[in-house]
């Protein structure tokens, strides 16, 4: 047994399926995303953990495991709120008692890294953390105000510039169909926007989804509607139109796509732009994910 303590459910991006997950806090510190659904369970309450009982989970992992954990995922939702000093310490705990890692990463809200100083995230990067999940979710400040997600265009901008400039790769996600029909158009404009302004390493887009219900959304987003599967198709096309990225990795392949894409952007822009005209045109050619196997 891993000598870590979890708070059920424990969430991790897909590519750290292998990463031992290291809680560093509890929840989410900001946790008021009306699509969010991740940490909302009565014991998920936002808490950063006791700086020694961290510590203590990494030497006694190190102890029984120390040769084979090659990568560390800092959790829960955003471990970079944490001051930069505890979040030094913790990165060199990793390095002495887990000597085997090659890269260490984390979620974060572009919020958390406003306070921080570049020569703070610049440190944090010569310390080991290596790659950083943002949730931007949206590029337009209309979308991001009523999903109340707390950030703008700006914002998001401001912090993976300064995660880009301290050499700490960016993986950015934006949410198909979030904007709902109303402002599908322009979610998709800035979220592209956003994107070439930003250029991260990494991108991906999941579908909206909801499998609690609407209601939460409902209330703080006046007649939104959910997109159809040829809308998302069209706003995915729109999306893809306006990106003008150099080198990023990029991956629509979440359960909640029906449409999986994969490529580099720029190479292979004009391939999957064909892809997704064709799921437009004719989805029964597309090879489309069947609803029952979308996980939601």
């Amino acid at each position: 047994m891993i000598p870590i303590r979890y708070v059920e459910p424990v969430f991790r991006p897909p590519s750290e399926a292998e990463s031992l997950i290291l809680p560093v806090t509890d929840g989410c510190s900001w946790n008021r995303c009306r699509f969010c659904e991740m940490y909302t369970a009565p014991q998920k309450k936002f808490r950063a953990r006791d700086e020694d009982e961290v510590l203590q989970g990494i030497r006694l992992t190190g102890e029984r495991y120390g040769g084979q954990v090659q990568r560390v995922f800092l959790a829960d939702g955003d471990a970079l709120v944490l001051p930069t000093r505890r979040l030094l310490n913790i990165l060199a705990a990793i390095r002495t008692h887990l000597p085997a890692v090659r890269r260490i990463s984390s979620y974060c809200l572009p919020r958390n890294l406003r306070k921080k100083s570049q020569a703070e995230i610049d440190e944090l990067a010569a310390a080991g953390l290596a790659l950083v999940y943002v949730g931007a979710e949206s590029g337009d400040d209309a979308v991001l105000a009523a999903v109340d997600k707390g950030e703008t265009f700006e914002s998001t901008r401001a912090a993976l510039d300064k995660l880009g400039a301290a050499g700490i790769k960016r993986s950015v996600m934006i949410l198909n169909g979030l904007g709902g029909r109303a402002l599908s158009q322009q979610h998709a404009e800035n979220s592209a926007r956003l994107m070439n302004a930003t250029q991260p390493e990494f991108l991906s887009t999941l579908v909206v989804s909801f499998p609690k219900g609407e209601g939460r959304l409902r209330e703080g987003f006046a007649g939104w509607e959910p997109l159809a599967q040829r809308e998302l198709f069209v706003e995915m096309e729109c999306f893809l139109s306006g990106l003008e990225l150099e080198r990023t990795v990029f991956r629509s392949d979440h359960a909640s796509n029906w449409l999986i894409l994969k490529g580099t952007l720029g190479a292979d822009k004009a391939r999957l732009l064909r892809e997704v005209r064709q799921a437009i045109a004719a989805p029964e050619d597309a090879h489309l994910r069947p609803a029952w196997a979308r996980g939601l």
